[in-house]
């Protein structure tokens, strides 16, 4: 009894110091980004263009490049991904084809960033002549997400109690009723998830998209322009060596870590938004009947 005792706390006390270890790895390294770059941010900084030749190092062509291009790479990504999520979970047989798109996937979903963006600038750019443009960085980008948002969406439709499909089906509603008015809802966090984790691997990528969507110190007019995302923008700025650029690569790092942040929060709240008003809709409903 007393071995299982001191077993059970010093598994309890490696739990604990690990959980603890991973808590303080991550606050060191924001504490040493922020510290390094918060005396640069200010509202020139995060406003104005960026023109080193005139003392000005501004970032706010890359800060709406990023955004563009998190906003074109889900809005490709996230509706084929899920769409074929739902396929799976619900819909598909064991069988050979089933096999085939778990192998993709799981393919896919191991091949190195810089191989993405290497077959981004040979198809994309050259061969269908999209040149450097946020169209093309954003076509990337969703082929390097997609797997991961299939295969977490996949385990948030799994997620579901097998009750719901069966209590919605059994009072009439048709598969894809309960797909869209059952399931959906239910599984909307995990889904949201998939999106919010996509969402930190699109801002922080580099390879892909520096070999897709350029380098520009501009705003893309269209999606046929190329511009420059944060996370290029940092490594451009810790390439050159210089310990003033070095400086301006902490701040510039510091506003990313701010917009991902910014970025989850909103997304939980909506994911909340979303399930509650789904929530009080079948209450609703069920009340009505």
């Amino acid at each position: 009894m007393k071995k299982a005792c001191v077993y059970d706390k010093m598994i309890y006390f490696l739990i604990w110091f690990f959980a603890a270890a991973t808590v303080g790895i991550l606050a060191w390294i924001l504490v040493n980004i922020v510290s390094g770059g918060i005396k640069h941010i200010n509202w020139e900084f995060i406003s104005s263009m960026y023109k080193p030749g005139l003392d000005l190092h501004g970032i706010f062509p890359m800060i709406i490049s990023t955004l563009y291009l998190i906003l074109l790479s889900l809005g490709i990504s996230a509706p084929v991904g899920i769409c074929a999520a739902i396929y799976l979970v619900e819909y598909s047989k064991p069988g050979k084809i089933l096999k085939l798109i778990r192998f993709a996937t799981e393919t896919l979903s191991g091949i190195p960033s810089i191989i993405y963006g290497l077959f981004g600038y040979i198809f994309f750019v050259i061969t269908m002549r999209l040149s450097w443009s946020l169209l093309a960085g954003s076509l990337t980008l969703s082929i390097m997400v997609l797997p991961a948002v299939i295969r977490t969406t996949e385990e948030a439709l799994k997620s579901v109690p097998l009750a719901y499909r069966e209590g919605s089906l059994a009072l009439g509603a048709t598969r894809l009723q309960t797909v869209v008015k059952v399931i959906l809802p239910s599984a909307i966090p995990g889904i949201l998830s998939a999106v919010i984790l996509n969402i930190g691997r699109i801002v922080g990528e580099t390879a892909a998209v520096y070999l897709t969507f350029g380098y520009a110190t501009r705003i893309p007019s269209t999606i046929m322009k190329s511009g420059r995302t944060l996370a290029v923008h940092l490594y451009l700025l810790a390439k050159e060596g210089a310990s003033a650029e070095r400086e301006y690569a902490y701040a510039t790092a510091t506003i990313l870590v701010i917009i991902v942040a910014v970025i989850n929060i909103l997304a939980a709240r909506t994911a909340a938004g979303i399930k509650k008003h789904f929530t009080s809709d079948a209450y609703t409903e069920g009340g009505n009947r």
